[in-house]
Protein backbone atom coordinates (compact mmCIF):
# COMPACT_ATOMS: atom_id res chain seq x y z
CA UNK A 1 0.00 0.00 0.00
CA UNK A 2 1.05 3.61 0.46
CA UNK A 3 3.54 3.29 3.34
CA UNK A 4 5.82 0.88 5.13
CA UNK A 5 4.81 -1.57 7.85
CA UNK A 6 5.43 0.47 10.98
CA UNK A 7 5.27 4.16 9.97
CA UNK A 8 3.03 6.16 12.31
CA UNK A 9 2.35 9.86 12.61
CA UNK A 10 0.87 11.96 15.37
CA UNK A 11 -0.61 15.42 14.93
CA UNK A 12 -3.17 17.88 16.10
CA UNK A 13 -6.45 17.12 17.73
CA UNK A 14 -9.41 15.76 15.76
CA UNK A 15 -11.49 18.45 14.14
CA UNK A 16 -8.55 20.61 13.14
CA UNK A 17 -7.62 21.08 9.48
CA UNK A 18 -4.06 19.97 10.16
CA UNK A 19 -2.47 16.55 10.42
CA UNK A 20 -4.09 13.80 12.42
CA UNK A 21 -3.20 10.24 13.40
CA UNK A 22 -3.14 7.40 10.91
CA UNK A 23 -1.18 4.14 11.16
CA UNK A 24 0.26 2.81 7.95
CA UNK A 25 -1.07 -0.53 6.70
CA UNK A 26 0.97 -3.65 6.29
CA UNK A 27 1.40 -5.00 2.74
CA UNK A 28 -0.57 -8.01 3.95
CA UNK A 29 -3.55 -5.96 5.14
CA UNK A 30 -5.39 -6.60 1.87
CA UNK A 31 -7.15 -3.25 2.15
CA UNK A 32 -9.51 -2.92 -0.83
CA UNK A 33 -9.45 0.07 -3.13
CA UNK A 34 -11.58 2.99 -1.96
CA UNK A 35 -13.79 4.83 -4.44
CA UNK A 36 -14.55 8.55 -4.63
CA UNK A 37 -17.32 9.45 -7.08
CA UNK A 38 -17.39 13.00 -8.45
CA UNK A 39 -20.64 14.36 -9.89
CA UNK A 40 -21.71 17.79 -11.13
CA UNK A 41 -24.84 19.85 -10.91
CA UNK A 42 -26.55 23.14 -11.86
CA UNK A 43 -24.59 23.76 -15.10
CA UNK A 44 -21.88 22.09 -17.15
CA UNK A 45 -18.28 23.27 -17.50
CA UNK A 46 -17.81 23.84 -13.77
CA UNK A 47 -14.46 22.06 -13.81
CA UNK A 48 -15.23 18.57 -12.46
CA UNK A 49 -12.17 17.27 -14.27
CA UNK A 50 -9.88 19.79 -12.59
CA UNK A 51 -11.38 19.12 -9.15
CA UNK A 52 -11.11 15.34 -9.64
CA UNK A 53 -7.51 15.73 -10.84
CA UNK A 54 -6.51 18.05 -8.00
CA UNK A 55 -8.12 15.66 -5.54
CA UNK A 56 -5.90 12.94 -6.95
CA UNK A 57 -2.81 15.08 -6.46
CA UNK A 58 -3.55 15.95 -2.83
CA UNK A 59 -4.16 12.29 -2.02
CA UNK A 60 -0.89 11.40 -3.73
CA UNK A 61 0.68 14.06 -1.54
CA UNK A 62 -0.32 11.88 1.41
CA UNK A 63 1.48 8.87 -0.06
CA UNK A 64 -1.56 7.17 -1.53
CA UNK A 65 -1.59 5.47 -4.92
CA UNK A 66 -4.40 7.00 -6.98
CA UNK A 67 -6.01 6.59 -10.38
CA UNK A 68 -8.79 8.60 -11.99
CA UNK A 69 -11.55 7.35 -14.24
CA UNK A 70 -14.08 9.15 -16.46
CA UNK A 71 -17.61 7.91 -17.22
CA UNK A 72 -18.90 9.67 -20.34
CA UNK A 73 -22.65 9.50 -21.07
CA UNK A 74 -22.49 9.95 -24.86
CA UNK A 75 -23.35 7.10 -27.23
CA UNK A 76 -20.14 7.37 -29.23
CA UNK A 77 -17.80 4.47 -28.48
CA UNK A 78 -15.05 7.04 -27.98
CA UNK A 79 -14.43 10.68 -28.99
CA UNK A 80 -12.09 9.69 -31.83
CA UNK A 81 -14.59 10.52 -34.58
CA UNK A 82 -15.96 13.69 -32.95
CA UNK A 83 -15.23 17.16 -34.28
CA UNK A 84 -12.80 19.19 -32.12
CA UNK A 85 -15.33 22.02 -32.34
CA UNK A 86 -17.83 19.83 -30.45
CA UNK A 87 -15.69 17.80 -28.12
CA UNK A 88 -12.31 19.49 -27.91
CA UNK A 89 -9.11 17.50 -27.71
CA UNK A 90 -8.90 13.74 -28.03
CA UNK A 91 -6.40 12.49 -25.46
CA UNK A 92 -4.47 9.33 -26.36
CA UNK A 93 -3.18 6.83 -23.80
CA UNK A 94 -0.12 4.58 -24.04
CA UNK A 95 -2.27 1.61 -25.04
CA UNK A 96 -3.84 3.53 -27.93
CA UNK A 97 -7.21 4.53 -26.51
CA UNK A 98 -8.80 7.73 -27.82
CA UNK A 99 -10.31 9.26 -24.71
CA UNK A 100 -11.88 12.33 -23.17
CA UNK A 101 -9.61 15.32 -22.58
CA UNK A 102 -10.19 15.02 -18.81
CA UNK A 103 -7.80 12.05 -18.85
CA UNK A 104 -5.16 14.59 -19.83
CA UNK A 105 -5.93 16.54 -16.66
CA UNK A 106 -5.75 13.32 -14.64
CA UNK A 107 -2.29 12.45 -15.97
CA UNK A 108 -0.98 16.00 -15.62
CA UNK A 109 -2.06 16.30 -11.98
CA UNK A 110 -1.09 12.79 -10.84
CA UNK A 111 1.67 10.28 -11.41
CA UNK A 112 -0.65 7.65 -12.85
CA UNK A 113 -0.32 6.33 -16.40
CA UNK A 114 -3.85 5.71 -17.61
CA UNK A 115 -5.25 3.26 -20.14
CA UNK A 116 -8.43 2.54 -22.06
CA UNK A 117 -9.86 1.11 -18.82
CA UNK A 118 -9.92 4.64 -17.37
CA UNK A 119 -12.53 6.00 -19.79
CA UNK A 120 -15.92 4.33 -20.26
CA UNK A 121 -18.70 5.64 -22.49
CA UNK A 122 -22.34 4.72 -22.89
CA UNK A 123 -21.44 3.50 -26.38
CA UNK A 124 -18.91 1.03 -24.97
CA UNK A 125 -21.31 -0.16 -22.29
CA UNK A 126 -24.25 -0.77 -24.63
CA UNK A 127 -21.99 -2.40 -27.24
CA UNK A 128 -20.76 -4.84 -24.59
CA UNK A 129 -24.25 -5.57 -23.26
CA UNK A 130 -25.67 -6.20 -26.74
CA UNK A 131 -22.69 -8.44 -27.63
CA UNK A 132 -23.32 -10.51 -24.49
CA UNK A 133 -27.02 -10.75 -25.31
CA UNK A 134 -26.23 -12.00 -28.82
CA UNK A 135 -23.96 -14.67 -27.35
CA UNK A 136 -26.72 -15.81 -25.00
CA UNK A 137 -24.83 -14.87 -21.84
CA UNK A 138 -27.98 -13.60 -20.12
CA UNK A 139 -29.62 -17.03 -20.30
CA UNK A 140 -32.82 -15.89 -21.97
CA UNK A 141 -33.53 -13.04 -19.55
CA UNK A 142 -35.05 -9.76 -20.65
CA UNK A 143 -32.08 -7.40 -20.92
CA UNK A 144 -32.73 -4.18 -18.98
CA UNK A 145 -30.93 -1.04 -17.88
CA UNK A 146 -31.15 -2.37 -14.32
CA UNK A 147 -29.44 -4.71 -13.67
CA UNK A 148 -27.64 -5.52 -16.93
CA UNK A 149 -26.43 -2.09 -18.03
CA UNK A 150 -25.66 -0.97 -14.48
CA UNK A 151 -23.79 -4.23 -13.81
CA UNK A 152 -21.66 -3.65 -16.90
CA UNK A 153 -20.83 -0.14 -15.68
CA UNK A 154 -19.94 -1.43 -12.20
CA UNK A 155 -17.70 -4.13 -13.67
CA UNK A 156 -15.79 -1.47 -15.56
CA UNK A 157 -15.46 0.72 -12.47
CA UNK A 158 -14.23 -2.18 -10.35
CA UNK A 159 -11.78 -3.22 -13.08
CA UNK A 160 -9.78 -0.05 -12.41
CA UNK A 161 -9.12 -1.21 -8.85
CA UNK A 162 -5.97 -3.22 -8.26
CA UNK A 163 -4.34 -4.63 -5.15
CA UNK A 164 -1.76 -1.81 -5.09
CA UNK A 165 -4.30 0.99 -5.75
CA UNK A 166 -5.48 2.90 -2.69
CA UNK A 167 -8.08 5.22 -4.24
CA UNK A 168 -10.01 5.31 -7.52
CA UNK A 169 -11.55 8.71 -8.28
CA UNK A 170 -14.45 8.25 -10.70
CA UNK A 171 -15.87 11.31 -12.46
CA UNK A 172 -19.35 11.06 -13.96
CA UNK A 173 -19.70 13.26 -17.03
CA UNK A 174 -22.66 15.52 -17.61
CA UNK A 175 -24.92 17.27 -15.12
CA UNK A 176 -27.41 15.90 -12.60
CA UNK A 177 -30.79 15.85 -14.33
CA UNK A 178 -29.42 14.71 -17.70
CA UNK A 179 -31.24 11.63 -19.00
CA UNK A 180 -28.03 10.25 -20.46
CA UNK A 181 -26.25 10.10 -17.08
CA UNK A 182 -28.93 8.17 -15.18
CA UNK A 183 -27.51 4.63 -15.71
CA UNK A 184 -24.09 5.78 -14.48
CA UNK A 185 -25.59 7.49 -11.43
CA UNK A 186 -27.63 4.39 -10.59
CA UNK A 187 -24.47 2.28 -10.93
CA UNK A 188 -22.44 4.44 -8.55
CA UNK A 189 -25.39 4.46 -6.13
CA UNK A 190 -25.30 0.66 -6.10
CA UNK A 191 -21.55 0.67 -5.47
CA UNK A 192 -22.07 1.77 -1.86
CA UNK A 193 -24.39 -1.23 -1.34
CA UNK A 194 -21.97 -3.58 -3.08
CA UNK A 195 -18.81 -2.47 -1.26
CA UNK A 196 -20.04 -0.89 1.96
CA UNK A 197 -20.31 2.72 3.08
CA UNK A 198 -16.71 2.81 4.35
CA UNK A 199 -15.39 2.15 0.84
CA UNK A 200 -17.35 4.77 -1.15
CA UNK A 201 -17.57 8.56 -0.90
CA UNK A 202 -19.50 11.02 -3.06
CA UNK A 203 -18.27 14.50 -3.98
CA UNK A 204 -20.77 16.79 -5.70
CA UNK A 205 -19.65 19.92 -7.57
CA UNK A 206 -22.18 22.74 -7.91
CA UNK A 207 -22.44 26.44 -8.74
CA UNK A 208 -23.10 29.18 -6.20
CA UNK A 209 -23.78 32.28 -8.33
CA UNK A 210 -23.33 35.85 -7.09
CA UNK A 211 -26.17 38.27 -7.82
CA UNK A 212 -24.39 41.58 -8.12
CA UNK A 213 -27.57 43.69 -8.07
CA UNK A 214 -28.63 42.14 -4.77
CA UNK A 215 -25.14 41.68 -3.36
CA UNK A 216 -25.97 38.07 -2.50
CA UNK A 217 -24.63 34.58 -3.09
CA UNK A 218 -27.48 32.29 -4.11
CA UNK A 219 -27.45 28.79 -2.64
CA UNK A 220 -30.78 27.69 -4.08
CA UNK A 221 -29.28 26.16 -7.26
CA UNK A 222 -27.02 24.01 -5.09
CA UNK A 223 -29.96 22.98 -2.93
CA UNK A 224 -31.96 21.93 -5.99
CA UNK A 225 -29.00 20.06 -7.45
CA UNK A 226 -28.48 18.09 -4.24
CA UNK A 227 -32.22 17.41 -4.11
CA UNK A 228 -31.96 15.86 -7.60
CA UNK A 229 -29.06 13.75 -6.40
CA UNK A 230 -30.97 12.65 -3.30
CA UNK A 231 -33.89 11.68 -5.54
CA UNK A 232 -31.56 9.25 -7.30
CA UNK A 233 -30.54 7.84 -3.93
CA UNK A 234 -27.14 9.46 -3.49
CA UNK A 235 -26.34 11.57 -0.43
CA UNK A 236 -23.17 13.59 -1.13
CA UNK A 237 -20.46 13.42 1.52
CA UNK A 238 -18.81 16.59 0.24
CA UNK A 239 -20.20 19.54 -1.71
CA UNK A 240 -17.65 21.55 -3.69
CA UNK A 241 -19.10 24.95 -4.58
CA UNK A 242 -17.77 26.80 -7.62
CA UNK A 243 -18.01 30.55 -7.05
CA UNK A 244 -16.64 33.77 -8.51
CA UNK A 245 -17.22 35.62 -5.23
CA UNK A 246 -15.80 34.71 -1.81
CA UNK A 247 -18.28 33.06 0.52
CA UNK A 248 -20.02 35.13 3.18
CA UNK A 249 -19.69 33.98 6.82
CA UNK A 250 -23.00 32.11 6.76
CA UNK A 251 -22.83 30.64 3.24
CA UNK A 252 -21.31 27.30 4.24
CA UNK A 253 -23.67 26.92 7.18
CA UNK A 254 -26.70 27.53 4.97
CA UNK A 255 -25.61 24.98 2.36
CA UNK A 256 -24.76 22.45 5.07
CA UNK A 257 -28.16 22.87 6.73
CA UNK A 258 -30.26 22.48 3.60
CA UNK A 259 -28.11 19.82 1.92
CA UNK A 260 -27.65 17.60 4.98
CA UNK A 261 -23.85 17.67 5.17
CA UNK A 262 -21.37 18.77 7.80
CA UNK A 263 -20.27 22.40 7.46
CA UNK A 264 -16.65 21.30 7.04
CA UNK A 265 -17.81 19.22 4.07
CA UNK A 266 -18.83 22.35 2.15
CA UNK A 267 -15.76 23.32 0.14
CA UNK A 268 -15.46 26.77 -1.42
CA UNK A 269 -14.09 26.37 -4.96
CA UNK A 270 -13.22 29.95 -5.77
CA UNK A 271 -11.84 31.01 -9.16
CA UNK A 272 -8.04 30.89 -8.97
CA UNK A 273 -5.35 32.67 -10.98
CA UNK A 274 -3.94 29.30 -12.07
CA UNK A 275 -5.49 25.82 -12.09
CA UNK A 276 -2.24 24.50 -10.65
CA UNK A 277 -3.07 26.22 -7.37
CA UNK A 278 -6.13 23.97 -7.01
CA UNK A 279 -4.35 21.19 -5.04
CA UNK A 280 -3.05 23.75 -2.54
CA UNK A 281 -6.48 25.41 -2.28
CA UNK A 282 -8.31 22.14 -1.66
CA UNK A 283 -5.77 21.05 0.94
CA UNK A 284 -6.05 24.40 2.68
CA UNK A 285 -9.76 23.72 3.14
CA UNK A 286 -9.11 20.24 4.48
CA UNK A 287 -10.66 18.20 1.66
CA UNK A 288 -7.94 15.54 1.82
CA UNK A 289 -8.25 15.20 5.59
CA UNK A 290 -12.03 14.99 5.38
CA UNK A 291 -12.02 12.22 2.76
CA UNK A 292 -9.22 10.29 4.45
CA UNK A 293 -11.26 10.24 7.65
CA UNK A 294 -14.45 9.39 5.78
CA UNK A 295 -12.81 6.40 4.04
CA UNK A 296 -10.53 5.40 6.94
CA UNK A 297 -7.46 5.81 4.74
CA UNK A 298 -4.08 5.40 6.40
CA UNK A 299 -1.69 8.01 5.15
CA UNK A 300 1.42 10.07 5.84
CA UNK A 301 1.46 13.84 6.42
CA UNK A 302 0.65 15.94 3.37
CA UNK A 303 3.52 16.96 1.10
CA UNK A 304 2.68 19.21 -1.85
CA UNK A 305 6.12 20.80 -2.21
CA UNK A 306 6.27 20.19 -6.00
CA UNK A 307 2.97 22.03 -6.43
CA UNK A 308 4.14 24.87 -4.21
CA UNK A 309 7.18 25.30 -6.47
CA UNK A 310 5.02 25.24 -9.61
CA UNK A 311 2.61 27.86 -8.27
CA UNK A 312 5.48 30.06 -7.07
CA UNK A 313 7.01 30.01 -10.58
CA UNK A 314 3.65 30.68 -12.27
CA UNK A 315 2.98 33.66 -10.02
CA UNK A 316 6.50 35.07 -10.04
CA UNK A 317 8.10 34.33 -13.43
CA UNK A 318 11.46 35.88 -14.24
CA UNK A 319 10.20 37.02 -17.65
CA UNK A 320 7.81 35.98 -20.41
CA UNK A 321 8.08 34.33 -23.82
CA UNK A 322 5.56 34.78 -26.67
CA UNK A 323 4.65 31.65 -28.63
CA UNK A 324 2.37 31.63 -31.68
CA UNK A 325 0.20 28.52 -32.03
CA UNK A 326 -0.94 28.34 -35.64
CA UNK A 327 -3.89 25.97 -35.79
CA UNK A 328 -7.24 25.37 -37.43
CA UNK A 329 -9.42 24.93 -34.34
CA UNK A 330 -8.29 28.02 -32.44
CA UNK A 331 -11.88 29.11 -31.77
CA UNK A 332 -12.12 26.16 -29.37
CA UNK A 333 -9.07 26.30 -27.07
CA UNK A 334 -9.90 22.89 -25.60
CA UNK A 335 -9.03 21.42 -29.00
CA UNK A 336 -5.38 22.12 -28.13
CA UNK A 337 -5.62 21.67 -24.36
CA UNK A 338 -2.57 19.45 -23.91
CA UNK A 339 -0.51 21.62 -26.26
CA UNK A 340 -1.29 24.82 -24.37
CA UNK A 341 -0.62 23.13 -21.03
CA UNK A 342 2.68 21.66 -22.26
CA UNK A 343 3.80 25.11 -23.44
CA UNK A 344 2.99 26.43 -19.97
CA UNK A 345 5.00 23.57 -18.45
CA UNK A 346 7.94 24.41 -20.70
CA UNK A 347 7.79 27.96 -19.38
CA UNK A 348 7.62 26.79 -15.76
CA UNK A 349 10.69 24.60 -16.27
CA UNK A 350 12.58 27.65 -17.57
CA UNK A 351 11.21 30.01 -14.92
CA UNK A 352 9.20 32.11 -17.38
CA UNK A 353 5.58 32.78 -18.29
CA UNK A 354 4.47 31.41 -21.66
CA UNK A 355 2.16 33.83 -23.42
CA UNK A 356 0.29 32.02 -26.20
CA UNK A 357 -0.84 33.93 -29.28
CA UNK A 358 -3.56 31.91 -31.00
CA UNK A 359 -3.49 32.35 -34.79
CA UNK A 360 -6.06 30.86 -37.16
CA UNK A 361 -4.09 29.20 -39.95
CA UNK A 362 -6.50 30.18 -42.69
CA UNK A 363 -5.85 33.87 -41.87
CA UNK A 364 -2.26 33.45 -43.11
CA UNK A 365 -3.12 32.07 -46.53
CA UNK A 366 -2.83 35.45 -48.24
CA UNK A 367 0.94 35.13 -48.22
CA UNK A 368 4.11 36.39 -46.62
CA UNK A 369 2.90 39.89 -45.69
CA UNK A 370 -0.09 38.50 -43.77
CA UNK A 371 2.15 36.04 -41.95
CA UNK A 372 4.66 38.75 -41.10
CA UNK A 373 1.95 40.97 -39.61
CA UNK A 374 0.38 38.16 -37.59
CA UNK A 375 3.70 36.78 -36.35
CA UNK A 376 5.42 40.06 -35.62
CA UNK A 377 7.08 40.13 -32.20
CA UNK A 378 6.78 36.43 -31.34
CA UNK A 379 9.65 34.31 -29.95
CA UNK A 380 8.67 30.97 -31.48
CA UNK A 381 6.02 29.16 -33.51
CA UNK A 382 4.25 25.86 -32.86
CA UNK A 383 1.99 24.12 -35.37
CA UNK A 384 -0.10 21.39 -33.67
CA UNK A 385 -1.89 18.34 -35.01
CA UNK A 386 -5.09 18.27 -37.02
CA UNK A 387 -6.89 16.73 -39.99
CA UNK A 388 -8.15 17.97 -43.35
CA UNK A 389 -6.92 20.50 -45.91
CA UNK A 390 -8.44 23.67 -44.41
CA UNK A 391 -5.74 26.07 -43.24
CA UNK A 392 -2.83 23.97 -44.52
CA UNK A 393 -1.43 26.68 -46.78
CA UNK A 394 -1.54 29.14 -43.88
CA UNK A 395 0.45 26.75 -41.73
CA UNK A 396 3.01 26.36 -44.49
CA UNK A 397 3.34 30.16 -44.70
CA UNK A 398 3.98 30.34 -40.95
CA UNK A 399 6.59 27.58 -41.18
CA UNK A 400 8.34 29.29 -44.08
CA UNK A 401 8.41 32.52 -42.07
CA UNK A 402 10.00 30.69 -39.12
CA UNK A 403 12.60 28.91 -41.28
CA UNK A 404 13.64 31.95 -43.31
CA UNK A 405 13.73 34.30 -40.31
CA UNK A 406 15.43 31.64 -38.16
CA UNK A 407 12.76 31.70 -35.45
CA UNK A 408 12.41 28.59 -33.25
CA UNK A 409 9.80 26.26 -34.66
CA UNK A 410 8.14 23.16 -33.19
CA UNK A 411 5.89 20.96 -35.36
CA UNK A 412 3.66 18.33 -33.75
CA UNK A 413 2.17 15.52 -35.89
CA UNK A 414 0.57 17.53 -38.74
CA UNK A 415 3.04 20.25 -37.75
CA UNK A 416 5.91 17.95 -38.78
CA UNK A 417 4.16 16.96 -41.99
CA UNK A 418 3.58 20.57 -43.04
CA UNK A 419 7.17 21.36 -42.06
CA UNK A 420 8.29 18.66 -44.51
CA UNK A 421 5.99 20.01 -47.24
CA UNK A 422 7.31 23.56 -46.77
CA UNK A 423 10.91 22.32 -46.90
CA UNK A 424 10.23 20.37 -50.08
CA UNK A 425 8.65 23.35 -51.83
CA UNK A 426 11.00 26.13 -50.78
CA UNK A 427 14.31 24.46 -49.90
CA UNK A 428 14.27 21.68 -52.52
CA UNK A 429 12.22 23.54 -55.15
CA UNK A 430 9.71 20.69 -55.56
CA UNK A 431 6.75 22.58 -56.99
CA UNK A 432 3.37 21.18 -55.98
CA UNK A 433 4.81 19.08 -53.14
CA UNK A 434 2.07 18.07 -50.75
CA UNK A 435 0.47 15.31 -48.71
CA UNK A 436 -1.80 12.82 -50.41
CA UNK A 437 -4.29 13.61 -47.66
CA UNK A 438 -4.74 17.09 -49.15
CA UNK A 439 -3.89 16.44 -52.81
CA UNK A 440 -4.08 12.80 -53.96
CA UNK A 441 -2.65 13.85 -57.35
CA UNK A 442 0.37 15.78 -56.06
CA UNK A 443 3.48 15.28 -58.22
CA UNK A 444 5.58 15.06 -55.06
CA UNK A 445 3.81 13.07 -52.31
CA UNK A 446 6.12 14.10 -49.48
CA UNK A 447 3.58 12.75 -47.00
CA UNK A 448 1.65 9.58 -47.84
CA UNK A 449 -0.63 7.12 -46.12
CA UNK A 450 0.93 4.40 -44.00
CA UNK A 451 0.90 1.09 -45.82
CA UNK A 452 -1.16 -0.66 -43.14
CA UNK A 453 -3.78 2.12 -43.34
CA UNK A 454 -4.54 1.75 -47.04
CA UNK A 455 -7.17 -0.97 -46.63
CA UNK A 456 -8.77 0.50 -43.51
CA UNK A 457 -12.41 1.49 -44.03
CA UNK A 458 -13.69 2.25 -40.53
CA UNK A 459 -12.72 5.57 -38.95
CA UNK A 460 -13.05 4.91 -35.23
CA UNK A 461 -9.97 3.58 -33.43
CA UNK A 462 -8.15 2.57 -36.63
CA UNK A 463 -5.28 5.07 -36.82
CA UNK A 464 -1.74 4.41 -35.66
CA UNK A 465 -2.50 4.92 -31.99
CA UNK A 466 -0.62 4.72 -28.71
CA UNK A 467 3.01 4.57 -27.60
CA UNK A 468 5.70 3.43 -30.03
CA UNK A 469 9.48 3.35 -29.64
CA UNK A 470 11.73 5.85 -31.44
CA UNK A 471 15.51 5.63 -31.75
CA UNK A 472 17.28 8.99 -31.56
CA UNK A 473 20.36 9.92 -33.59
CA UNK A 474 23.42 10.97 -31.60
CA UNK A 475 24.38 14.63 -31.74
CA UNK A 476 20.89 15.90 -32.66
CA UNK A 477 18.75 18.43 -30.83
CA UNK A 478 16.21 15.72 -30.15
CA UNK A 479 18.78 13.48 -28.47
CA UNK A 480 20.13 16.44 -26.49
CA UNK A 481 16.63 17.29 -25.21
CA UNK A 482 15.79 13.75 -24.10
CA UNK A 483 19.23 12.60 -22.97
CA UNK A 484 18.24 9.09 -24.05
CA UNK A 485 18.85 6.79 -27.00
CA UNK A 486 15.36 5.28 -27.24
CA UNK A 487 12.10 6.99 -26.28
CA UNK A 488 8.43 6.00 -26.27
CA UNK A 489 5.83 8.53 -27.43
CA UNK A 490 2.13 8.46 -28.28
CA UNK A 491 0.85 8.63 -31.84
CA UNK A 492 -2.43 9.43 -33.59
CA UNK A 493 -2.13 9.56 -37.38
CA UNK A 494 -2.63 7.77 -40.71
CA UNK A 495 0.00 9.55 -42.78
CA UNK A 496 3.79 9.46 -42.58
CA UNK A 497 6.86 10.95 -44.29
CA UNK A 498 7.51 9.34 -47.69
CA UNK A 499 10.88 7.53 -47.51
CA UNK A 500 11.48 8.05 -51.24
CA UNK A 501 12.43 11.65 -50.42
CA UNK A 502 14.80 10.94 -47.53
CA UNK A 503 18.03 11.26 -49.51
CA UNK A 504 17.00 14.52 -51.19
CA UNK A 505 15.95 16.01 -47.86
CA UNK A 506 19.19 14.94 -46.20
CA UNK A 507 21.30 16.52 -48.97
CA UNK A 508 19.39 19.79 -48.50
CA UNK A 509 20.12 19.90 -44.76
CA UNK A 510 17.26 17.99 -43.12
CA UNK A 511 18.37 15.67 -40.32
CA UNK A 512 16.20 12.66 -39.53
CA UNK A 513 16.89 12.65 -35.82
CA UNK A 514 14.33 10.04 -34.77
CA UNK A 515 13.38 6.81 -36.53
CA UNK A 516 11.39 3.72 -35.66
CA UNK A 517 13.66 0.89 -34.42
CA UNK A 518 13.65 -0.74 -37.88
CA UNK A 519 14.36 2.68 -39.48
CA UNK A 520 11.26 2.39 -41.67
CA UNK A 521 9.36 5.39 -40.24
CA UNK A 522 10.50 8.97 -39.71
CA UNK A 523 9.44 10.03 -36.22
CA UNK A 524 11.48 13.22 -35.80
CA UNK A 525 13.23 15.64 -38.15
CA UNK A 526 15.15 18.88 -37.68
CA UNK A 527 16.75 21.48 -39.95
CA UNK A 528 20.52 21.34 -39.57
CA UNK A 529 21.46 24.99 -40.15
CA UNK A 530 18.57 26.48 -38.15
CA UNK A 531 18.82 27.59 -34.48
CA UNK A 532 15.93 25.29 -33.49
CA UNK A 533 13.52 23.86 -36.03
CA UNK A 534 12.17 20.45 -35.13
CA UNK A 535 9.12 18.37 -36.00
CA UNK A 536 7.80 15.15 -34.50
CA UNK A 537 5.22 12.71 -35.84
CA UNK A 538 4.06 11.85 -32.33
CA UNK A 539 2.29 13.90 -29.63
CA UNK A 540 4.76 14.80 -26.87
CA UNK A 541 2.21 17.10 -25.23
CA UNK A 542 0.36 14.06 -23.87
CA UNK A 543 3.26 13.23 -21.53
CA UNK A 544 3.98 16.69 -20.14
CA UNK A 545 3.25 17.66 -16.53
CA UNK A 546 3.50 20.98 -14.65
CA UNK A 547 5.87 19.33 -12.20
CA UNK A 548 7.88 17.69 -15.00
CA UNK A 549 7.82 19.47 -18.36
CA UNK A 550 8.25 17.37 -21.47
CA UNK A 551 11.90 17.57 -22.66
CA UNK A 552 10.99 18.90 -26.12
CA UNK A 553 8.70 21.63 -24.82
CA UNK A 554 11.32 22.59 -22.26
CA UNK A 555 13.97 22.80 -25.02
CA UNK A 556 11.65 24.69 -27.38
CA UNK A 557 10.85 27.38 -24.81
CA UNK A 558 14.53 27.69 -23.94
CA UNK A 559 15.36 28.17 -27.63
CA UNK A 560 12.57 30.75 -28.01
CA UNK A 561 13.91 32.66 -25.00
CA UNK A 562 17.40 32.79 -26.46
CA UNK A 563 16.28 34.06 -29.88
CA UNK A 564 14.30 37.06 -28.58
CA UNK A 565 11.93 39.06 -30.76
Amino acid sequence: MALGNHAKHLGRAPGSLAWFYFSAPSPDDGMPTKFIFVTGGVVSSLGKGIVASALGSILEGRGLKVQNMKLDPYLNVDPGTMSPFQHGEVFVTDDGAETDLDLGHYERFTQARLSRANNTTTGQVYSAVIAKERKGEYLGKTVQVVPHVTNEIKERIKAVARRDLDVAIVEVGGTIGDIESLPFLEAIRQMRTDLGREHCAYVHLTLVPYMKSAGELKTKPTQHSVKELLGIGIQPDVIVCRTEHPFFPDTKAKIALFCNVDEKAVIENRDLDTIYAMPLWLREQGLDELLCRRLALRTRPSNLAPWERVVHTVRRPASSVDIAVVGKYTEVRDAYKSVSEALTHGGIANGVHTEIRWIEASDLEKGGAAAARALNGIHGILVPGGFGHRGIEGKIEAIRWARERRKPYFGVCLGMQTMAIEFARHALGLKGANSTEFDPQTPHPIISMLEEQKNVRSLGGTMRLGAYPCRLAKGTRGAAAYGEKVIFERHRHRYEFNNEYRDAFARAGMVFSGLSPDASLVEMMEVKDHPWMLGVQFHPEFRSKPTQAHPLFKAFIRAAMSRGR
